[in-house]
Order: structure tokens, then C-alpha cells, then sequence
């Protein structure tokens, strides 16, 4: 081999290696992430709440961060929730629903897409679910529903308001209809939850989508959704296709959803614990002051009563 190839070759290897995509593994285990102006440190994104500070992107994180921001570092109980069988239904595609589970558990270090936990927020006490779009895209099943439940009962029994932080593309195709069961599960417990006097907020978050927007995502007392996140139920191609029009821009964004009624308030990540500790404390007054009027009223129709008798 004489020096003119050897060089040539070198250059090859140098070529080849500029050329060269990073996979997601190595980004993933790397210190650099990216965004609109290309390369951005993590630990940078991190320091600021994990948005970026050129754009304002809201970058998806996990239910930990998210806890962390709201109740302040590990000052939180995460609980551990009951997790029924694996794959009721055998299901079976290009990889079966076992492996998958076990490559999410594996990724996230979750049992399940749902985590509960119980923080103070401006010293109310409240008890918050938040799900992982890691774990197979945030989506719906049995174990999900059971920690749903967990939590609002959590929440009934020691008198919380609840706070949802949804995120997901849906109900789990392998789980068929036992998947599309809870979203009559969920609604039925937030039904309690409001019996009982609770407040239940939902933070709706990048993205949300399928039978998690047709069910808890919407049922709030107030719903909030951080900036630029994709709130949908169909996608937006197939609304194209149905409806034969173009859609407006943003089209699906929470700051489009906040025009049309389904969004009450954008809140940047780093306001969320004051605006949310102050619309609980607004709703634990009037929630408060309608429980005290329930009980005047019942009293009064007893004095009636006797009175009458």
C-alpha cells in the first residue's frame, strides 16, 4: 500500500465520520441536546426549567422533574401503585406487548406511564399524577386507570385538591377495550372527587391527544396548558382530509385551544407553582364557602321541619 492510498483512505474515514448521525442512544447518553439554534448543553436546558431560552420551547419532561418544579426537589412522596396483570390479551404485532412493556420499564425505571405522588404547593397539600410520553407514548391501560384511581382516592381520603398533569397520545391499542374502559373509570372517580368538595386542576401538557383529551384531560375545573403544547383528538391531517381545508396556523396548539374555549390559561413553566397555588387557594375558599352554605340550608330545613311538626 503506497502513501497516495493511504491518505485516501484516512480521508474516507474522516468523511465518513463527519457524515456520521448520532443515534438517539448517543444523544441521549451525551451532555448536548438541540433545539432551534442547533446544540444546547443539557444541564443549561435543565437550569432553566428545561426551556429553551432562544425559542421557548417547552421540552417534555419526566414525571420527577415535573414534581420537582411544582412541590421543590424530592420534597414529595411518590406512592406505589397496584399493577394488574401484564398483556390481559396476548397481543402479539411485530414485538409482543410483554417486550414492550419490559423495554419502557426498562427506559423509564416506571412500573406503569402514571406516577402519584402528594407535595405542598404554597403550603396546600395536593396530590398530582403526571405521566411519561416515554412510556410507550404516555398511553392509556389498565395500570395507568389503577393509578389514576389510586390517586383520587388518595386525594378524597386526606381532603386534597387533585392535580392532573396529562400527557399521552391515547388509549393502548393492546389493551383494546379494557384501554377505552378507563376513560369511563377515570371520569366516574373525578365525578367523586367533585362530590366531595375537591378541586381538580389539569395541566395539560406537550402533547395530549386521543381518549386522554376526550376524557380527564377535559374535565377540570380549570385547565391550563403550558405553551406551545398540542392538544388534539384526531390528528390534524385527518381533520384536513375530512374537512377538505386548509387549518389555521398553530392549528391544535394550546394557544389556539386557549382561543376556542377548551384552554382557560397559558402559564409558563417557571409561574406554574404560583399560579396554580393561588387558583387552589381561590377554589378551596369558594369550594368552602358553598360546603357552608349547603350546611345552613340543611339546618334551616330541619328547624322548618320541626317547626312545622
Amino acid at each position: 500500500m503506497n502513501w497516495i492510498t493511504k491518505i485516501i483512505r484516512a480521508g474516507e474515514k474522516i468523511k465518513t465520520a463527519i457524515n456520521k448521525r448520532a443515534s438517539k442512544e448517543d444523544i441521549e447518553k451525551s451532555d448536548w441536546t438541540s433545539c432551534c439554534r442547533g446544540p444546547i448543553l443539557k444541564k443549561d436546558l435543565e437550569n432553566n426549567l428545561f426551556v429553551c431560552p432562544d425559542c421557548n420551547k417547552h421540552h417534555r419532561i419526566k414525571p420527577t422533574q415535573r414534581f420537582d418544579i411544582l412541590f421543590g426537589k424530592n420534597n414529595y412522596e411518590i406512592f406505589k401503585t397496584p399493577i394488574p396483570a401484564d398483556d390481559p390479551l396476548n397481543w402479539t404485532d411485530k414485538k409482543s406487548y410483554k417486550d414492550r412493556l419490559k423495554s419502557a420499564r426498562k427506559k423509564t425505571g416506571m412500573q406503569c406511564g402514571m406516577m402519584v405522588a402528594s407535595g405542598n404547593i404554597n403550603n396546600i397539600k395536593v396530590t398530582a399524577v403526571a405521566s411519561d410520553f416515554d412510556f410507550l407514548g404516555a398511553s392509556m391501560a389498565a395500570a395507568e386507570g389503577e393509578a389514576f384511581l389510586y390517586g383520587i382516592q388518595y386525594a378524597i381520603e386526606n381532603q386534597t385538591p387533585f392535580l392532573c398533569i396529562s400527557a399521552g397520545g391515547g388509549m393502548r391499542m393492546m389493551e383494546s377495550l379494557i384501554s377505552l374502559s378507563q376513560m369511563t373509570r377515570t371520569t366516574l372517580a373525578i365525578n367523586e372527587l367533585k362530590r366531595n368538595n375537591l378541586p381538580y386542576l389539569v395541566l395539560i401538557t406537550d402533547p395530549t391527544a386521543g381518549g386522554i383529551t376526550a376524557s380527564y384531560a377535559m374535565l377540570g375545573d380549570i385547565h391550563i396548558a403550558e405553551p406551545g403544547a398540542l392538544i388534539a383528538f384526531a390528528g390534524a391531517r385527518v381533520i384536513q382530509g375530512t374537512v377538505k381545508e386548509e387549518l389555521p396556523e398553530g392549528f391544535q396548539r394550546s394557544e389556539y385551544v386557549e382561543k376556542t374555549g377548551f384552554v382557560d390559561i397559558i402559564v409558563e413553566r417557571k409561574d406554574l407553582t404560583d399560579k396554580i397555588g393561588n387558583l387552589l387557594s381561590i377554589l378551596l375558599k369558594q369550594n368552602s364557602a358553598v360546603s357552608s352554605e349547603e350546611h345552613e340550608t340543611t339546618e334551616d330545613s330541619q328547624s322548618l321541619t320541626k317547626a312545622a311538626s
